[in-house]
């Protein structure tokens, strides 16, 4: 199998990184391209046997599996360059949300999905969503799911639900990691604890935390259940979050979902210009 990574800025490296030390995918696998090619290139010195191609459609000629990890704004060009070379039996894989998969479709005479990675597959964990289109066989699901399972929880979602659950496991993580940020920043400036002691503290808990709600039988709400007691310590301190946080959840995703529809039509204003 050979796959072609259009692409190799944070989130293409971190896949092909991810794919390579998983196993799930040898360098001789890979073929790299990059509006900078030296980008690349240094990919290519890192892991000898993946290839960097002139193009992306040279990359993508021949692939097996095409991901486009392209900015928003270069994406209706890169479609462009690979429309000539595109296969039915080739599989593109879009990471990019705002995309609809009615516009490949319409675009490209091959099968199609869309996969939302996380910054957490470079650790070879976390989570990554799938939206299958109409094209994909089982036995493409199949491939792809299996592809997924080396680096993360493949877990198959609907178009309708990409943004909810892209801020749930791609976004999330930046949310998570500001809540750990300033939680250190306080416990520092109220306590004078040294800095490096309270972020060891805070991520092995964030660790540990999300170890008891994956395999260690807990949900959010029996594990807090399980660390409070009553009239406590860590009761006054939810008591606290549960006034001063109230709504703030709820604004977060209306933002997060303001700025996804906002790209949306920015998305679908270029795939119609290209037909008029």
């Amino acid at each position: 199998m050979k796959a072609a990574f259009i692409g190799t800025g944070s989130m293409g490296s971190v896949l092909i990184e991810a794919f390579i030390q998983s196993g799930a995918l040898g360098p001789e696998q890979i073929v790299a391209s990059n509006r900078t090619a030296a980008k690349a290139k240094r990919l290519a010195e890192r892991y000898p046997g993946l290839l960097v191609a002139a193009g992306n459609a040279e990359a993508a000629q021949g692939c097996d599996l095409v991901f486009l990890c392209v900015k928003p704004s270069d994406y209706k060009r890169v479609v462009d360059e690979i429309k000539a070379v595109a296969q039915p039996q080739q599989i593109v894989v879009s990471i990019t949300s705002p995309v609809m998969i009615r516009h490949l479709e319409a675009q490209l005479p091959c099968k199609v999905m869309k996969m939302i990675p996380s910054i957490t597959n470079y650790v070879l964990g976390g989570a990554t969503l799938m939206i299958f289109g109409g094209r994909m066989e089982p036995e493409d699901k199949e491939l792809i799911e299996n592809m997924l399972s080396h680096i993360s929880t493949p877990i198959c979602v609907t178009e309708e639900h990409t943004r909810i659950c892209s801020d749930l496991s791609s976004v999330g993580p930046a949310f998570l990691s500001y809540f750990i940020q300033r939680f250190v920043e306080a416990a520092v400036d109220r306590t004078g604890i040294p800095y490096e002691t309270a972020v060891q503290l805070a991520s092995e808990m964030v660790l540990g935390t999300g170890k008891l709600l994956t395999t260690g039988g807990f949900n959010p709400v029996s594990l807090q259940k399980r660390v409070t007691v009553p009239g406590g310590i860590t009761e006054a301190g939810l008591e606290l979050m549960s006034k001063e946080m109230d709504g703030m959840f709820d604004l977060l995703i209306r933002a997060t979902h303001a700025k996804y529809d906002e790209d949306v039509e920015k998305f679908e204003a270029q795939f119609v210009a290209a037909k008029e």
